[in-house]
Formats: structure tokens, C-alpha cells, sequence
């Protein structure tokens, strides 16, 4: 299939901007969750819970770990104020443990050499975002960082990649968005751009990635150039 084909079969233009779910996608935030929610539970003397258990579910967010650490819904008269207990901890432990996924640095760099914009869509609060990229320096910076407090309508409505292409300067189908979460994709699909699903994120043990129906599907963060390679003409 010619750079061409592929392009019209996925109904893209010229790719302008990468833009990137932000926890399980771009940063690997979950050794600072396992932190905070092993706290957590010590708090209400339970023992810790296993690092593995507690990465598959960052991508849920904060109401999920809370039901995660402590065996509890959003119905229990508890919940909000154990909730508002694990941000006040995270926010204290922000970026101590948090990296980069390999190969995101160098995308980064490449997507700058190329004039090819990147920035960020996620669920994850302004406060906590912007904390974490203060604390992280991130460069080349992103050039639009779009969170729920952005929007009307958070993940997996579209809104999100509607305002980033706005600041892009570009329609949404000149973005390609990756994420690691079902909801990344819907999101992608419900804007018109290119997705991408982050098979290395944070993938729930009973998610089929395949449900998702992503454009296309990366076991490591180093395949996504050659993605946009291809329908740039840039080349490898």
C-alpha cells in the first residue's frame, strides 16, 4: 500500500500534530500511584497491594483507586474524602518516581525536527498536570495541554481534540491521537482523527485492545514515528 492509499483509507490529511494521552501513554505515572495508594492503605492499616495490580488501573483515575486501595464504591459516605485524601498525596509525591516511557523522548525530538507539533489530552486534572510537567520541564514543550478543565465535555467525547486542533492551527484529522485506554480511542474516532492504541500502557488483565478498533496499535512507543513517517512521506 502506497503512503497515498494509506492515507485515504484512514481519511487523513497532512499529519500536523501528535498528541498524547498523559498517564499510561506519554509517563509511566503508576510507580507515584503505587506509592500513594499503598499510603493510603496504610492508613487504614491494610497491607500494601501488589505494584502490578495497582498500574493496570491508573488509567481509570483517581475515583478507581480509591475503590481499588480501599474495597469501597462511590456510594459510601467515605468515598469523596478518601478520594480527596489520595490527590492530597499524590500532589505531595508528584514526579518523585515518574519517567518517560522508552522511546517517548526521542519521538519527542524527532516530532521537533520534523515541525511536527505534539501535545497532550487527558483526563487528569489541570492541577495535577500541570504540576507534573512543572516538575518534569518537558522539551520541546508541548503546545497544547488540554485537561477536563478545558472542556465542557471530558474523554471520550471529541471536545478535547476539537480545542487542541485549535490550538495546533489544523483540523483534528491532522492529529493523531495515541492513548492507552478504550475512551483514548473513542475520543480520537469521535474528533475524526488518527488513533493510535498504547498496547505498552496501562491495559486493564481482562481489556481486548482489539475492541477498541484503533487505527493503529503500538507495542512500544518507538513504532509511532514510523506511523507518522508513512503518512507524511517523511520517511523512516
Amino acid at each position: 500500500m502506497t503512503q497515498v492509499e494509506e492515507a485515504k483509507r484512514i481519511g487523513c490529511e497532512t499529519i500536523r500534530a501528535v498528541i498524547f494521552d498523559l498517564d499510561g501513554t506519554l509517563l509511566d505515572t503508576a510507580p507515584d500511584f503505587v506509592v500513594v495508594v499503598n499510603q493510603l492503605r496504610a492508613e487504614h492499616q491494610l497491607d500494601p497491594l501488589p505494584t502490578e495490580i495497582i498500574r493496570r488501573s491508573v488509567s481509570n483515575g483517581a475515583r478507581a483507586l480509591v475503590s481499588l486501595a480501599l474495597c469501597i464504591d462511590d456510594t459510601a459516605p467515605e468515598f469523596e474524602a478518601q478520594r480527596q485524601r489520595l490527590l492530597e498525596l499524590y500532589l505531595n509525591h508528584v514526579a518523585v518516581h515518574t519517567i518517560f516511557f522508552p522511546g517517548i523522548e526521542e519521538l519527542l525530538q524527532t516530532l521537533d525536527a520534523h515541525g511536527i507539533a505534539w501535545g497532550i489530552a487527558t483526563n487528569k486534572p489541570a492541577l495535577y498536570t500541570e504540576a507534573l510537567l512543572k516538575a518534569l520541564a518537558i522539551q520541546p514543550a508541548p503546545v497544547s495541554i488540554i485537561c477536563p478543565d478545558h472542556v465542557k465535555e471530558r474523554k471520550p467525547h471529541g471536545e478535547s481534540l476539537f480545542l487542541a486542533s485549535k490550538h495546533v492551527g489544523c483540523t483534528p484529522a491532522q492529529i493523531i491521537y495515541v492513548g492507552d485506554h478504550k475512551r483514548d480511542i473513542d475520543c480520537g474516532k469521535n474528533a475524526g482523527a488518527i488513533t493510535v492504541a498504547a498496547a505498552y500502557g496501562y491495559i486493564e488483565a481482562d481489556d481486548d485492545i482489539a475492541l477498541w478498533q484503533a487505527d493503529y496499535r503500538v507495542e512500544h512507543a518507538s513504532e509511532i514515528w514510523p506511523i507518522v513517517a508513512r503518512l507524511t512521506g517523511l520517511g523512516d
